[in-house]
């Protein structure tokens, strides 16, 4: 689905409406929605991403549930993993001892308005004023990239990361924050965090909810808004860094149980069978 709509949810009072958003309602939104439902009963099986993919399949598209198959989305196991090595090295590029009581929270992806960038930038900057062991770590580029830069020495715009620096990165961090305006299907960046033993703080939707942070060990929730996430920072931070890292360690077995590539692809060989004979339509 297109952003304006989500766009439209963080408009300030008095702020103009985006001239695109009736177009996309009405020219895009609406009959891409209405095609997918007609559409969508022609196809023998669908494949769900997460739990409340499948939901919205069966009960708004009122697809069959024997035709709706979730598996859910995996990464490479072996590609994200706990390295206190990796952890010292990239603190210590931001300045930090090797035993401060810093908290550094990390957020990854493209840095635009409908990824919750005006949510985070704002609610960062507040808490910067009243926090003095708190830093932010931006993975990504994007029209935010220079806002970031100008908030000073407690944030540090990495820009995009390769494979290996993005390990470096989710060792490095306390805590990943995903602060997005859209609904997603199941975002890779929290399964690579909890994969490397990190808790996540999110923004209130199903799928995150019902698929990733099924358990309040995990990290914490938070509704798209300022308030909300300012709240959930100032309880990470009030928590610290030993309590996150217990956290991290329950996401990582959650993970490695539920998010892993292998996994998936078991998932997928199952389904296979499946199209074929009716008895091996039970997933793994």
């Amino acid at each position: 689905m297109k952003p304006e709509p989500y766009q439209d949810l963080i408009r300030k009072p008095g702020e103009q409406r985006l001239k695109s958003f009736n177009a996309s309602l009405h020219s895009a939104v609406l009959p891409k929605i209405l095609d997918e439902i007609r559409f969508f009963h022609n196809y023998a099986h669908h494949i769900a991403i997460s739990g409340s993919c499948g939901e919205i399949l069966r009960d708004v598209y009122q697809i069959p549930e024997k035709r709706v198959h979730v598996i859910l989305n995996g990464v490479d196991e072996k590609g994200f993993s706990s390295d206190k090595k990796l952890r010292s090295l990239f603190r210590s590029k931001l300045g930090l001892q090797e035993k401060s009581s810093a908290i550094v929270l990390g957020v990854a992806g493209r840095l635009v308005k409908d990824k919750g960038h005006p949510l985070l930038f704002e609610a960062f900057s507040e808490l910067i004023k009243t926090h003095s062991n708190v830093y932010l770590v931006v993975a990504g580029t994007g029209p935010w990239e220079q806002r970031y830069k100008k908030l000073g020495d407690k944030v540090t715009v990495l820009g995009s990361l390769n494979p290996n620096e993005l390990k470096s990165f989710y060792n490095g961090i306390d805590i990943f924050v995903n602060p997005t305006l859209r609904p997603q299907g199941l975002d890779l960046k929290l399964m690579e965090t909890m994969l490397s033993g990190k808790p996540v703080m999110a923004s209130r939707y199903p799928s995150i909810k019902r698929s990733v942070l099924v358990n309040d060990e995990f990290g914490f929730m938070f509704a798209p808004n300022v308030e909300a996430l300012t709240a959930v920072i100032e309880a990470a931070v009030a928590e610290g860094a030993e309590r996150l890292a217990e956290r991290g360690r329950k996401c990582k077995e959650y993970a490695a149980e539920m998010f892993t590539a292998s996994k998936m692809a078991l998932a997928y060989e199952r389904l296979f069978l499946c199209i074929k004979d009716q008895r091996f339509c039970i997933y793994p």
